[in-house]
């Protein structure tokens, strides 16, 4: 071992003094001071993804979502699989409005998050975010369709309002059946728009798509060996405050028993596609 590899080892220690120095600032709420840290640790180790993401952090409690995107990208190409990077990278994205490339990266840390732990707070946050930017984003696709169905509606109705008209003046002595016609063609048009809104009008979420604790849509969807699906993070939460059972079987039951239900997640995420207002959290 030579020279270099004990000045890179002082350089890594001196940088993480530096991140502890930027943790205590951030915790006491002095933003600058913590950047300044987390600055001169990514100077001392600029290939640390961590120091990058701590720095992001700091800027988005600043508000400064060029900041933070800037070293969520560095972070990223460090260490692909870093979950902070993805989130806040998404969450800046999306303050930008680049809702599809914000949502990729809301979706990796999520799916990164879960393997890493399913029950963190994090977790819990990254779906809340991304839920808000899809609703967000299928609210935005829901009034321009609407906009333009109510546009097309009126120009049909307007071009049979027309025919009608036409008719009308042409058939003398058959007044009553033009009339009926008429009547029968606008009411099958109204239907015909009104079937194809239905997708954009919240209803209900179906059953078999809930959790049977929280009733709550599926995000992440375990099924147990008596064929019962939870949500992987609530039924965990129920063996930790209540015990190892089936809640609703009252069968014995614990984690290594639970195997996701992908057949499940599927439809969710189809029903979802679909049903974009199912993503509205209150």
């Amino acid at each position: 071992m030579g020279p270099g590899f004990v000045a890179l080892s002082g350089a890594a220690k001196q940088a993480e003094l530096l991140r502890k120095d930027g943790n205590h600032y951030f915790q006491k709420g002095r933003i600058g001071a913590a950047i300044e840290a987390y600055t001169e640790a990514i100077t001392l180790c600029p290939n640390v993804a961590v120091y990058l993401t701590n720095r992001a952090l700091c800027h988005r409690k600043r508000n400064d979502w060029k900041k933070v995107e800037e070293d969520c990208r560095r972070a990223i190409q460090i260490d692909s699989n870093s979950v902070k990077g993805h989130y806040m990278l998404g969450l800046a994205l999306i303050q930008n409005n680049v809702y599809p490339e914000g949502i990729k990266h809301l979706e990796k840390a999520l799916d990164l998050g879960r393997g890493a732990n399913p029950k963190s707070y994090m977790v819990e946050e990254i779906w809340q975010e991304l839920a808000k930017a899809k609703y967000r984003q299928w609210e935005k696709a829901s009034t321009k369709r609407s906009w333009e169905l109510q546009t097309l509606k009126e120009a049909c109705e307007a071009a049979l309002e027309q025919k009608y008209f036409l008719d009308h003046s042409e058939l003398e002595g058959f007044v009553d059946e033009a009339e009926i016609a008429h009547r029968k063609q606008l009411k099958s048009l109204r239907s015909v728009f009104e079937k194809v809104g239905e997708a954009d009008a919240p209803s209900e979420v179906p059953d078999y798509l809930c959790c049977k604790i929280t009733l709550d849509i599926l995000r992440d969807p375990v099924i147990t060996p008596s064929g019962v699906t939870y949500e992987r993070a609530v039924i965990l939460d129920h063996f930790r405050k209540v015990g190892n059972f089936d809640p609703l079987t009252r069968e014995l039951l614990d984690e290594s028993q639970l195997v996701p239900n992908l057949a499940i997640k599927e439809a969710v995420e189809a029903f979802l596609d679909k049903h974009g207002w199912a993503y509205k959290t209150d």
